[in-house]
């Protein structure tokens, strides 16, 4: 399957999940829904978020940046999105944050840290990240927003880091192994390598419903087998390959979408780095956009991230 036909092919189908804010709960003092008339500081919401968390650990955060250059922990990235938006009249009571990221537990680390600030996030992602729910999913998102509101929808592929600095690995609680990260990824990449390398078997089987996504992400990355074929680190490659493929869907479904905006959408696009429990998880940012209601990028945030 091309790349463009599976984009179609994504763009029309809507998960389940789509159509109901994710219901996960945080250790967060703030409350995770959109408050009426909220007027608490967002900068006081944001130290209450990250107050019983990891710090910031310079020995670990000098692995992360040998590897993913540029990479912010959420704490930083939180905080600065939050005061850039915040200039623009995003706040508590007129948000509401939208995400297409993994469904893979670490990765409800950074809606959680949102959510404290925004509250529930509509989730519009699934496998690796790609935005499953389609035009369909953003739609009913879109009409979800508050009136004369705003809307932060974040997305992106991740990858893990484990302590010793392995990328594609990471320590979960609660589990003695150190377990791969993102699972479906590398499943992606081996089946990528399996066709690049000629190893892989003929088979006439169809793709199964019952395992759709999985197989979509493998038609997504699919392009890209060259590049992660010569790629010195495939791990370090991988999750950006991931991305260029979720942008461009992403960006597709936001353009059919686009009348749909009420004030603003700012897309904050990127890899999210998932770490240990005792550490702060990552970011790279890759974009970060200010759009207006008539769907027109006004405004690249990204250098207000790097600052």
């Amino acid at each position: 399957m091309k790349l463009r036909a599976a984009i179609v092919l994504i763009s029309s189908l809507a998960s389940a999940s789509a159509f109901a804010p994710a219901r996960f709960v945080t250790n967060s003092a703030s409350p995770l829904k959109i408050v009426p008339g909220d007027k608490q500081d967002v900068a006081d919401k944001v130290k209450d978020i990250f107050a019983k968390g990891p710090k910031a650990d310079a020995a670990f955060d000098k692995i992360v940046q040998e590897r993913f250059p540029g990479a912010i922990n959420n704490q930083d990235l939180v905080t600065k999105t939050v005061d850039i938006l915040a200039a623009k009249g995003y706040s508590g009571a007129n948000t509401l944050l939208a995400t297409s990221l993994c469904c893979d537990e670490l990765a409800r680390q950074l809606e959680d840290d949102f959510n404290g600030v925004y509250g529930n996030n509509f989730n519009l992602g699934g496998l690796s990240g790609f935005p499953f729910a389609g035009n369909t999913g953003f739609g009913a998102m879109a009409a979800h927003i508050p009136d004369d509101g705003y809307c932060l929808l974040v997305y992106g592929p991740h990858v893990g880091i484990a302590a010793d600095g392995t990328v594609g690995k990471v320590e979960r609680s609660g589990i003695a192994l150190i377990d791969t990260c993102c699972g479906s990824a590398v499943a992606a990449s081996n089946y990528v390598k399996g066709i690049t390398d000629g190893g892989a078997v003929i088979t006439t089987k169809l793709q199964e419903f019952s395992d759709f996504q999985q197989g979509a992400v493998q038609e997504l990355i699919l392009p890209h087998g060259k590049r992660l074929a010569e790629a010195k680190d495939r791990m370090i490659e991988l999750p950006y390959a991931l991305y260029d493929s979720q942008d461009l869907l992403v960006r597709e479904i936001v353009k059919k979408g686009s009348l749909g905006i009420k004030r603003g959408l700012a897309l904050l696009g990127g890899i999210q780095i998932n770490t240990g429990p005792n550490t702060l998880d990552y970011f790279v940012p890759m974009r970060f956009d200010y759009m207006n209601y008539r769907g027109d990028v006004v405004e690249d945030m990204v250098p207000g991230l790097k600052k």
